[in-house]
């Protein structure tokens, strides 16, 4: 493998956020899928859990393929992190638009999720690790930064995806151009990251202001080391619970908001359904550098009892009044998304805290374990019963009142968990750095 590109001297910091956008806004159309699910279950006569398939497992497979991948692309470096993520999710798109023509679902499912999940893991964490090198000062806003784009990938996705499918009709035929049209654009914006992506040359960047000594030495943790560490299964609990409360909601935005408000004197419209998914986007981005930036102020344990205690409240809310109110409804769910996208783009900075810089790219991809359970846990748990309830002859909110009580109690069980997060046993830690790289030489053997 070729090394990774190191920085000339004089290279701005700045130009690295952009080169992690660039991927990071390509992928998160993933939180766009919604859009297509009522043309597909149309198109291809399915139900609601059978169209959260390509989303379920292409989430499965970003937390697989970032922990199983962390390793590489720490030592591979992020240019050809990128490159694979180009690669796979492109290729993912490509293979759905094949799916779609030919009325064969498990391709969409083999193309979008899998190749296309693939793509999905390695790009989301190609940057993480870079940025914090980067911005050993600020880490929280760092990564938000960058993490802010996967989460506002919808909002450009969503509207284009609604107006091509409205272009090119819902049919299969419209849904297999939609799809060609996303793989080819997102591989041409995927590859100005590629060519702009640097790691820095010092260990201390160039740029780099009031950073105390803290950001540079202290507890170093290998990735081997962390996984058996309570704290790391803490924050494994933590996160998984978070994602799976998010994006039950995220998953199903579009046909959630329409049946909720079905019975009403001013249903909601389609495209209305596809702005709603839009603006959980901008709350998903929003909430990734605001709430994120905020951390690096009050701790990263405060910033989860916001997200986890505050979200649980939010459900809760929505349970007993959305159905009567849409504004209600709607800012309720901004809140919850703007949780769900500064939690992900905080726990890099609470891993770096906890375990350090060194192989923090590794452990982050190893977290993201709890991703692909959540990824599948939440939206099974809103399409099932809404399923189930409907089945049932129940129409409207009480589709989902059962389902939002459930996700209530996962936040709970989230909120107890960052609770019990303590610092990290001194056995476990790297002593110097000459013994971190003979750690390191050990497990590469």
């Amino acid at each position: 493998m070729s090394s990774p590109p190191v920085a000339p001297p004089g290279w701005s910091r700045w130009l690295v956020p952009p080169a992690a956008l660039s991927v990071h806004l390509s992928i998160g159309q993933a939180y766009a899928w919604s859009v297509f699910k009522p043309p597909l279950e149309s198109a291809l006569n399915l139900d609601g859990t059978q169209s959260a398939l390509p989303f379920q497992l292409a989430i499965v497979m970003l937390g697989l393929s970032a922990a199983f991948g962390g390793t590489l692309v720490e030592r591979n470096g992020p240019r050809w992190a990128m490159t694979v993520a180009l690669v796979c999710f492109s290729s993912g798109f490509l293979i759905s638009a094949l799916g779609a023509e030919t009325k064969q679902y498990w391709l969409i499912v083999l193309g979008y999720g899998f190749v296309g999940g693939i793509g999905l893991g390695i790009g989301y964490i190609s940057p993480v690790s870079t940025l914090i090198k980067w911005f050993p000062d600020r880490p929280g806003m760092a990564t938000g930064i960058a993490i802010m784009g996967f989460g506002g990938g919808a909002l450009i996705a969503s509207p284009w995806s609604a107006q091509m499918l409205d272009s090119f009709g819902g049919d299969n035929d419209g849904i297999a151009l939609a799809f060609l049209v996303h793989g080819l654009s997102y591989a041409v914006f995927m590859t100005l990251g590629v060519f702009l992506i640097r790691v820095p040359r010092t260990e201390v960047p160039q740029g780099t202001r009031s950073a105390p000594p803290s950001a540079f030495e202290g507890v170093q943790v290998s990735a081997r080391s962390a996984v058996r560490t309570p704290q790391f299964w803490c924050l494994w609990i933590v996160l998984c619970m978070n994602v799976t409360a998010g994006i039950g909601i995220l998953e199903k935005a579009a046909p959630m908001i329409t049946d909720f408000f079905a019975d009403s004197s001013t249903p909601v419209s389609v495209s209305a359904a596809a702005g709603f998914v839009a603006l959980l986007s901008a709350a998903n981005m929003a909430g990734r550098i605001g709430w994120s930036s905020t951390s690096d102020l009050i701790g990263r344990k405060n910033i989860y009892r916001v997200y986890l205690g505050v979200g649980a409240l939010m459900y809760l809310l929505i349970a007993l009044f959305g159905d009567s109110s849409k504004p209600l409804f709607v800012l309720c769910a901004l809140v919850i998304l703007s949780f769900y996208g500064g939690g992900f783009a905080t726990v890099p900075a609470y891993l770096k805290d906890l375990f350090g810089t060194y192989q923090v790219g590794a452990i982050h991809g190893r977290l993201l374990t709890a991703w692909s359970l959540a990824g599948v846990l939440g939206p099974l748990i809103v399409n099932w019963i809404a399923d189930h309830q409907k089945d049932a002859g129940k129409h409207g909110s009480a589709l989902y009142t059962l389902s939002f009580g459930i996700m209530i109690g996962l936040l709970v069980v989230g909120f107890v968990a960052n609770e019990l997060v303590r610092p990290v046993h001194a056995r476990h830690h790297v002593p110097a750095p000459r013994e971190a790289a003979d750690v390191e030489r050990q497990q590469s053997a």
